[in-house]
């Protein structure tokens, strides 16, 4: 633990008004009774950031299917379900943005605009 997070650790404990011991103490039983919570919370930001570039691979392939599914319109082919595809795309696609936001805020110490 480095000093600003010590600093953090101590303030908390104290707004509690608990011990470090004390607020330590709650705080692991509390992380131990949710595991799937706890491990979403303390996911390091290089998974985070992992995950984020595989998204944007991911969305990199769509892209080159969408490119061979116009080539297939421009030949008179049929696409029924395009338009709920290309939603269902760009949705994807702000989530991505949004939580590239939201981490970046987070790293910055602020919250996502």
């Amino acid at each position: 633990m480095n000093d600003s997070e010590f600093q953090r650790f101590t303030d908390a404990a104290a707004h509690c008004q608990m011990s470090n011991a004390a607020f330590l103490a709650y705080a692991a039983d509390k992380a131990a009774r949710d595991l799937n919570r706890t491990a979403a919370e303390i996911a390091t930001e290089r998974e985070v950031i992992n995950e984020l570039f595989a998204a944007r691979r991911h969305l990199g392939r769509i892209h080159g299917l969408f490119n061979q599914v116009a080539k297939a319109l421009n030949s008179g082919a049929d696409a029924p379900h395009l338009d709920a595809a290309a939603e269902a795309v760009r949705n994807a696609a702000h989530r991505m943005e949004d939580a590239a936001e939201a981490l970046l805020a987070h790293r910055d110490g602020g919250a996502a605009e």
